[in-house]
């Protein structure tokens, strides 16, 4: 395969075929009502959280209108991603989304599997190296560490352009190519990237919330879990003590990776959301892997909230301590102090911050550790948005009509019992929904036209609450009430005309 020796900056797609077919692959949500589905299959689209989209139109240059749609498409793309991995096996060669035309590439080494991916709703490229021999020589390079670390400072698989990126500071054009010999890859899988970053750890930092490490040092809370919270390894080794809130490195890994969990004590009650710095948080609703290519944000306490986008998955990064693989590269600005701090997109947790360079206001590149993997190293589980707790046997009283049920987060449901009520004359729809505590629960009053259901009223604010009022005519009617995060149970009350 013949590649671009030299490279100034990561290539962005051409723009394709627009992302249709099937949009729920493998991405059924779950949930406890009878007949509950995605949205998307009751024509719902998942509003987003109006504090993301402004984040996105400040740092990406787009529209709050894009924004949503970008949001919106990401989130099935992730699960169309999935599933074709699995299916594909060892022809899969990654996966990537071009933002600005809301299209989703996958990379197969086999010309043969390209009509699978086709008919999943994606676009297929065939390339030379799959997704595995790019990420053995990747473990190659990690394990034949540079002579002059400060000359390498990073290396990645770019799944767009089906190759190892290796980063060179000036100088360094020796010591990368001596080691991509020692390491044994194929010259014609490398590509190397000219840079000036210099990473390092960010040590001072908070993300959600701060918390210290000892006589004083400070670092972010990544993401709240059952009985504590994870972090970036460098922050504490394993049994140092934490305050604010206070606790115990129950474990930590740096280098190699960079990541930890400490053990909060009593009293401290783990949250599922992430600061904002505006005076608002963002509700986590999971941990779905984002495409390359996806747009993200990040809290930090030097900085705030930034966004950017996701430039590669497992990549790895030579600090002074020595060198960190695995890390999801992005190009969201990051600054001494922002270290550990949460990495989201739209309410997918994704990561947290472990170093990189640049600063935010000529921009830079940071890394940070996926979170699953921080979940799956210790068999911790995230602490998501809201809760189980059934709303008071009081709420929406006073109407017609009472329905009640359990939603997990993402799922959607018709009421009544997934059918439809019969309006004889015109007049005003009442309706009440009390979901859980710390959700954000949504209510739709939906009329069907023919064979179509077409949303005339609704209330999507970020409350567990929602009421309003419809001046409507004769029909077929019906409710859909949404988890747009958070799970549990949930009251419907409907007068009708």
């Amino acid at each position: 395969m013949t590649r671009h020796t030299w490279r100034g900056a990561m290539t962005a797609c051409a723009a394709g075929a627009l992302l249709v077919g099937p949009l729920a692959v493998g991405s059924t949500a779950a949930a406890s009502d009878p007949g509950s589905t995605s949205p998307h299959e009751l024509g719902i689209e998942q509003k987003v959280d109006p504090g993301i989209a402004r984040a996105l139109e400040r740092d990406l240059g787009i529209s709050r209108g894009d924004a949503a749609a970008r949001l919106t498409f990401q989130a099935r793309a992730a699960g169309i991603e999935d599933a074709l991995e699995r299916r594909l096996g060892a022809s899969f060669a990654g996966a990537w989304v071009d933002p600005t035309a809301n299209v989703l590439y996958v990379g197969v080494a086999d010309q043969g599997a390209a009509a699978a991916v086709q008919a999943a709703g994606a676009k297929a490229v065939v390339v030379d190296d799959t997704l595995a021999e790019l990420e053995g020589w990747q473990a190659s390079l990690d394990a034949a560490t540079p002579a002059a670390a400060d000359q390498v400072p990073s290396w990645y698989v770019d799944v767009v352009t089906n190759s190892v990126v290796v980063s060179v500071r000036p100088g360094g054009e020796a010591t990368a190519q001596a080691l991509i010999e020692r390491a044994g890859v194929p010259a014609g899988s490398v590509s190397f990237e000219a840079t000036e970053e210099a990473p390092q750890t960010y040590i001072d930092i908070v993300g959600g919330n701060a918390y210290y490490i000892g006589s004083g040092s400070r670092c972010s809370v990544g993401f709240a879990v059952t009985g504590g919270f994870v972090t970036a390894g460098h922050c504490g080794r394993s049994g140092a003590t934490t305050t604010s809130p206070s606790g115990t490195f129950a474990g930590s890994s740096f280098p190699g990776n960079d990541y930890a969990w400490v053990r909060a004590a009593s009293g401290n009650t783990p949250v599922g959301a992430v600061n904002r710095y505006d005076g608002s948080r963002v509700t986590v609703a999971g941990s779905t892997d984002a495409a390359v290519g996806a747009s993200v944000c990040r809290s930090g306490s030097t900085t705030g909230w930034h966004c950017g986008t996701i430039q590669a998955r497992g990549a790895s990064v030579t600090y002074s301590q020595g060198t960190v693989s695995g890390l999801i590269r992005t190009n969201v600005c990051a600054e001494p102090g922002d270290s550990g701090g949460s990495l989201i997109a739209g309410t997918q947790a994704q990561g947290v911050t472990s170093g990189g360079s640049g600063n935010c206001s000529s921009g830079g590149t940071t890394y940070f550790q996926p979170v699953n993997e921080i979940l799956s190293a210790y068999g911790l589980t995230l602490t998501t948005g809201g809760g189980t707790t059934p709303p008071p046997t009081t709420a929406c009283t006073g109407y017609a009509a009472s329905y009640q049920g359990s939603l997990s987060s993402g799922a959607a449901v018709a009421q009544p019992s997934g059918g439809s009520v019969t309006v004889t004359r015109s007049g005003t729809f009442r309706l009440c929904l009390a979901g859980p505590s710390g959700a954000d629960f949504d209510l739709y009053l939906q009329k069907r036209s023919g064979t179509t259901w077409s949303t005339v009223g609704q209330g999507t604010t970020s409350s567990n609450n929602e009421a309003f009022t419809y001046n409507g005519t004769a029909g077929t009617y019906r409710y859909v009430v949404l988890a747009y995060s958070g799970s549990g149970s949930y009251v419907l009350g409907a007068t009708t005309p």
